[in-house]
């Protein structure tokens, strides 16, 4: 083979179609990498890996993309701990929308560098002999092996290959997941911050379109969370564990129910605390249902009321809110004239502040808790009582 045909050509002599489908493969199992590896097992700890996979995950990382385990698990580490705050080190909510999605690799660049950010919040990460003086240390030697691996399987248009694989992670993680899936998309769970699912078939990027899911049961292996969900993430890990290769810690608690169970006791408790954002979902669902009754009976609101408490309906319909999102509502308008979408308003800050009071003992919870319900079952909302009677039976 001449040189030139070996710049045109490389050692493959691929076709056009064999080429992407080849680019397409790559940056998905750069993707995997990146999910299960990094996100999931080093990050969050949901996981354990087989030592021989973990290693290959770090190696493949590093020549791909430049980026080692300490300062992303860091970075992510703190999103988590500052999340939508000035501290948060790529919201969109507090940095812009398009800041984040057009230049998500920078702010992780800048954050990485941070010391302080890589000392707080980078421990449990391999410190081993290659993490030392191969990863850390040279970060851009594995981007400068795989241009020459490039070029020498696909000619000069590995160049261009070699282009795809470097902006593949720094879009699709740092722009689209770090930006829009705190922006744009629909929510599961109303947790604290403004995180979203993007789309419910998580395969472009690994499971991790389902933020909002990962937001909300953040030590999670699987990110999917309803039936019409799809985690690929996912699938590989039950595919590594089959084999013996990766081992599973945690994944989103399961709400059991008994029909016969009455008394609010430990159990109880610790079923509502561990599925708290479950808990609000289906509370989100009530207060829905009361919306809608209270509308179709509302003779007492009027028009402009009316069209109001619809719109805001909706909002309580479509999206599961934090506790700060309820209170940005127009709840006045929505409630006037509705004494039991008032209460069911009421009811539910009562309950998520169960859970916020991070100081109370489990004996006081446990109180709180029955209090609550108490106080539920005699307020003459049907559908508070039934919700009320349904959380007795938590286990």
């Amino acid at each position: 083979m001449s040189l030139l045909e070996f710049l045109s050509n490389g050692l493959l002599s691929y076709s056009w179609w064999q080429i992407l489908l080849a680019v397409l493969l790559s940056t998905h199992v750069t993707i995997v990498c990146m999910t299960v590896y990094l996100h999931r097992c080093q990050a969050h700890r949901s996981l354990e890996l087989h030592l021989a996979v973990s290693h290959a995950f770090r190696f493949w990382l590093w020549m791909t993309t430049g980026i080692t385990t300490a300062p992303w698990t860091a970075v992510h580490r703190k999103h988590h701990a500052r999340c939508e705050t000035d501290e948060d080190p790529h919201s969109p909510q507090t940095r812009g929308i398009w800041k984040v999605v057009f230049e998500g690799s920078e702010l992780y660049t800048a954050a990485a560098r941070d010391e302080e950010t890589l000392r707080k919040f980078s421990h449990g990460t391999p410190k081993d002999w290659m993490e030392r003086n191969v990863y850390a240390r040279h970060p851009n030697l594995g981007i400068g092996l795989l241009i020459v691996i490039d070029i020498a399987l696909f000619g000069i248009v590995g160049v261009s290959v070699w282009a795809v694989q470097m902006i593949w992670i720094p879009f699709w993680a740092g722009g689209v997941v770090n930006g829009c899936a705190h922006f744009w998309g629909y929510r599961n769970f109303g947790s604290a911050d403004k995180s979203t699912n993007l789309f419910p078939l998580g395969i472009l990027i690994g499971g991790e379109e389902l933020h909002n899911n990962h937001h909300a049961y953040a030590t999670s292996a699987k990110l999917s969370s309803k039936w019409y969900e799809f985690d690929i993430g996912w699938m590989y890990i039950c595919i590594l564990s089959g084999v013996r290769l990766a081992s599973v810690k945690r994944v989103v608690p399961t709400l059991h129910l008994v029909k016969a169970k009455s008394v609010l006791d430990n159990e109880t408790l610790e079923a509502v605390l561990s599925n708290r954002y479950e808990v609000m979902a289906s509370y989100a669902r009530l207060v829905s249902r009361v919306c809608r009754y209270e509308l179709v009976k509302g003779e007492r609101l009027c028009p402009h009321e009316k069209h109001l408490a619809r719109r805001e309906r909706r909002r309580l319909f479509q999206e599961q809110l934090s506790r700060n999102d309820l209170q940005q509502l127009a709840l006045p308008e929505i409630c006037a004239g509705s004494p039991k979408l008032r209460i069911c308003l009421e009811f539910r800050t009562d309950l998520s502040s169960i859970w916020e009071r991070s100081n109370a003992s489990r004996e006081q919870l446990l109180f709180q808790l029955q209090d609550w319900c108490c106080r539920a079952e005699q307020s003459g909302v049907l559908a508070l009582e039934e919700f009320s009677l349904r959380l007795r039976q938590y286990a």
